[in-house]
């Protein structure tokens, strides 16, 4: 069975993005090529991922361009083409269409739409951003594995990424800390 695999950033305080909606959130990320490499490692090999209907419209707005953009570095072009060559599932009720290769849109049914996608052959699954399909699938156990990159700084005020998911444990499978102060951590549910 495939796992669902979720990375995003946090603030030391639990935030996964700040009130700053100009800036997606981003304002307090401290970013570092080496911390981005070593999620990338831990997520493993993926052919799928599933977005939210704002974090899409970030990824398109931003990485989309790249692909056509003579100024962008190597690492961009290989981040946008590596997402463009994923399935993205995206829950959306507005968005219904773009021209984004590769993009499913559903308006509903996410809990059963991820059991099925998780029986089907294929790669783990991504859930990247999406603070409130992070917490819906949470909320019914169907995150495998949890990759955090750990920000620090207190952020004091944002999107909190688990409000109202009740316990779930983890075990630790890998931790690396870096000169940026970064760490990121990778966790397993413990089933």
């Amino acid at each position: 069975m495939r796992k669902v695999k979720m990375l995003n950033r946090i603030s030391i305080d639990g935030y996964f993005a700040s009130p700053n909606e100009a800036n997606f959130g981003m304002d307090w990320f401290i970013h570092d090529p080496e911390v981005d490499k070593a999620a990338h490692e831990m997520c493993g090999s993926m052919d799928a991922l599933i977005l939210g209907r704002k974090t899409f419209s970030g990824f398109e707005r931003s990485w989309v361009p790249v692909l056509q953009d003579p100024n962008a570095s190597s690492h961009q072009k290989e981040i946008a083409a590596e997402l463009t060559g994923m399935t993205k599932i995206v829950f959306s009720r507005t968005v219904k269409d773009t021209t984004w290769a590769n993009t499913r849109f559903y308006d509903q049914n996410l809990i059963e739409v991820v059991k099925q996608i998780k029986q089907h052959a294929g790669s783990d699954i991504l859930v990247l951003g999406s603070g409130s399909i992070v917490q819906q699938l949470s909320k019914e156990g169907l995150i495998d594995e949890y990759i955090f990159i750990v920000t620090p700084v207190v952020a004091g005020e944002g999107k909190p990424l688990f409000p109202d998911v009740k316990q779930c444990d983890l075990t630790l499978v890998e931790a690396r800390t870096f000169e940026s102060g970064n760490l990121v951590v990778h966790y397993a549910l413990r089933k």
